[in-house]
């Protein structure tokens, strides 16, 4: 190697460690890894859902349009191809998180509608299953949360200076983020209390006897 292209490369060097390149990598890196982990728990979420219907419709097959609801969102869900660059794209972010937010709003009818059985929740299957879609609902609250910080670390890299003028050069941009209305509400996953009885349905009023025709 020539004294020049020394002189070069540790110039060049000195400028991708001076000027946040690294750091835009390690960010960058920081953003796929969590991302994996939110399509890890979205997946394994979508997993137990074959199973939870099947049940439920064992007990209670008449209520076939919340049945459809779940299972309508849940091919909405795998229909959307969620690649790592979807993170790139807004409008596919925006479509990836309105599909998910109707499976959670699918999923909590369903285990609403699971109260006015009985038999159904005491059912071993679909406690197990509900247990695990509670545990999951939880892990995908935390895996999002991460997100969420990953993607806020790499996006204030890429627009704080010097960092912002490498990004430039090398094509670097913000990534989409998770933005919901009530970001309490949908960090509390969907629970139902089985330890509570179904709430009984409302006696009907009483018809009043005719009245006597006077003497």
């Amino acid at each position: 190697m020539s004294a020049l292209r020394v002189v070069l490369v540790s110039l060049l060097v000195l400028f991708l460690s001076g000027c946040g390149y690294n750091q835009i990598q390690i960010n960058d890196e920081g953003v796929n890894a969590a991302w994996s982990e939110v399509l890890n728990q979205y997946k394994r979420r979508a997993d137990l859902i074959p199973n939870l219907v099947q049940v439920v419709q064992g007990y209670a097959a008449h209520e076939k349009e919340v049945l459809t609801q779940v299972t309508a969102a849940r091919a909405n869900v795998a229909g959307i191809k969620a690649t790592p660059e979807l993170v790139n794209d807004p409008e596919a972010f925006a479509k990836f998180q309105k599909a998910q937010g109707e499976m959670s709003s699918a999923l909590a009818r369903l285990l609403v509608v699971a109260e006015n059985y009985p038999n159904l929740k005491a059912d071993t299957q679909f406690r197990d299953l509900q247990a695990q879609l509670e545990g999951t609902e939880n892990r995908i609250t935390v895996a999002r949360k991460r997100y969420i910080e990953a993607v806020q670390a790499y996006n204030v890299g890429v627009r704080t200076f010097p960092n912002n003028l490498t990004a430039m050069v090398f094509g670097y941009k913000t990534k989409a983020n998770f933005t919901v209305e009530d970001e309490k509400a949908i960090a509390e996953p969907p629970k139902v209390d089985f330890q509570k009885p179904a709430t009984p349905a409302p006696a009907p009023t009483p018809v009043p006897a005719p009245a006597k025709p006077a003497n």
